[in-house]
């Protein structure tokens, strides 16, 4: 049997954990909005059309923010249409998702469900086919109190307390051909700067995301964020980085390790950052917002057929995971632990229906996806400070990445104890994991769980919606010190 070593030591420390690392994305995509957080006729649906099943797992998944309303739909978005009485609301063409917009859920709509939720909201501006003018004209709309136009709108449309929206997108994924709007980077970084600008005239206190690449693989990678830096550096707050991964021709060693390119994403957007800074001579510091983030099958949306009709909430992008995304999935949350330092928010994309962890019927039951429960345990132990954990641990060969190791692990530590993230990436057999905690004064573990199957493709079903669930790993009973990893296994270990 193989073995891993790693100590946790508190003069570790990363960063304290950053709560908004827990959001998650609500866009006008499929069935996310509609027959998602949003279904008047569902028997369990409240008095403002919210779900309640879905209300309630949210917040059983621990969510700290939601970004909204886009995605690739806000480029297109006017945010006018989703305000005011419903019966007079226009419906639209959405050009991103090739669908109907009926304007039922607008951003008044959006910032109850919010309240419900217990959630803090971003929200994103339109970029794309609008600009400066339509930026204010929402920020007012949100955040100013009373007194004019557009604030006074908003209190005669039933919300008389400013939303009081503190995050805010410039946009999004501005460097894909594939956005409406679509721009070189010095276009949006002029354009960016300027809508910054003036917002920050309305309201100095905002915190703003400039948009970074879509990807690493992106042709504009690396010099996209210095060009958008360069105009953007004194008037935002973050560069935000998008990133999906899948399973590719049965290479399931190189997904098992797709938390590897996370890093390489980081670490990269990181310097150019601090590049960009040292040449401004700024000592101020450029976070990341990784405010899009998943296991996503992107290939599968690619190689379908566009329709010919325009329907309203289509199922689209309902990827049905399994053990081994929820592995991989549970490495990049690690990933984004191990980088607190710098990475201060983040948002799962996204939350119901869309490659999301919650999955819904029209009219009928809400359950949890496999990758629910690495979200829901990272969020709810992940507490404290972040610890780097530099595990020693054998290596095994993968196709996209060369060497890694079998283990990726993080640590947080609080008052109440420490602990441990862990993966096991080997396919097919357990890792033993010897902890070396004599730096927190005789700590030994006192749980663990473990998420696993002896079928690394089972899915859970609403059937089913337990199949992948953590289970008590009883190991730990035989040796306070060391715990059994089994094979693709998102493991929680407490020491106390």
């Amino acid at each position: 049997m193989q073995t891993a070593h790693l100590t946790i030591d508190p003069a570790f420390r990363v960063a304290p954990v950053r709560r908004r690392t827990f959001g998650t994305f609500v866009e006008h995509l499929g069935r996310c909005v509609y027959e998602g957080i949003y279904e008047p006729g569902h028997p369990g649906a409240d008095d403002d059309g919210f779900r309640r099943d879905v209300l309630d797992l949210t917040r059983e998944l621990g969510v700290s923010t939601v970004r909204y309303p886009g995605g690739n739909f806000v480029s297109g978005y006017r945010w006018e249409d989703g305000i005011g009485p419903k019966s007079g609301r226009p419906r639209r063409l959405d050009l991103a998702w090739h669908s109907t917009e009926t304007n039922e859920v607008g951003v008044d709509e959006f910032m109850r469900w919010c309240r419900k939720a217990g959630v803090e909201p971003m929200m994103a501006v339109n970029l794309g086919t609008r600009g400066i003018a339509e930026a204010l004209d929402l920020l007012e709309y949100c955040n100013h109190p009373s007194g004019t136009a557009l604030s006074d709108l908003r209190i005669a449309n039933g919300a008389k307390e400013p939303h009081g929206i503190r995050m805010w997108c410039l946009g999004n994924e501005m460097d894909g051909p594939w956005q409406t709007g679509h721009k070189t980077a010095r276009e949006y970084g002029r354009l960016a700067a300027e809508t910054a600008r003036a917002m920050r005239t309305m309201d100095r206190d905002l915190e703003l995301v400039a948009c970074g690449s879509s990807g690493s693989s992106m042709p504009t990678f690396g010099a996209w964020e210095a060009t958008v830096l360069e105009e953007t550096y004194d008037v935002v707050d973050y560069i935000s980085c998008h990133a999906y991964y899948e399973e590719k021709n049965g290479d399931l060693g190189s997904f098992l390790a797709c938390s590897t390119d996370m890093e390489y994403f980081i670490r990269s957007v990181v310097a150019t950052a601090d590049h960009v800074g040292a040449r401004l001579k700024s000592r101020k510091k450029i976070d990341i917002s990784f405010d899009e983030w998943n296991v996503w099958y992107l290939s599968r949306f690619q190689s379908a057929e566009t329709p010919n009709d325009w329907p309203v909430a289509p199922p689209l992008l309902e990827d049905h995971y399994h053990l081994a995304d929820a592995v991989a999935f549970g490495g990049l949350l690690i990933t984004l632990l191990r980088n607190s330092d710098r990475v201060t928010a983040a948002s799962l994309a996204q939350l119901v229906n869309v490659i999301a962890p919650i999955m819904t019927e029209p009219g009928g039951r809400a359950w949890r996806q496999t990758t629910f429960h690495p979200f829901a345990q990272a969020s709810r132990y992940a507490i404290g400070d972040v610890l780097r954990v530099e595990p020693v641990s054998p290596l095994y060969e993968t196709a996209e990445y060369g060497e890694v190791p079998l283990l990726h692990a993080v640590a947080t530590r609080s008052d109440e104890g420490v602990t441990l993230f862990a993966v096991n990436r080997s396919t097919d057999a357990p890792l033993s994991l010897e902890i070396d905690a004599r730096a927190l004064a005789g700590a030994r573990i006192t749980a663990a769980t473990t998420l696993t199957d002896t079928d690394v493709y089972a899915r859970n079903t609403a059937d089913a919606p337990d199949r992948i669930a953590p289970r008590a790993n009883t190991d730990v009973e035989h040796d306070p010190m060391r715990v059994l990893l089994p094979p693709v296994s998102w493991n929680v270990i407490h020491l106390a």
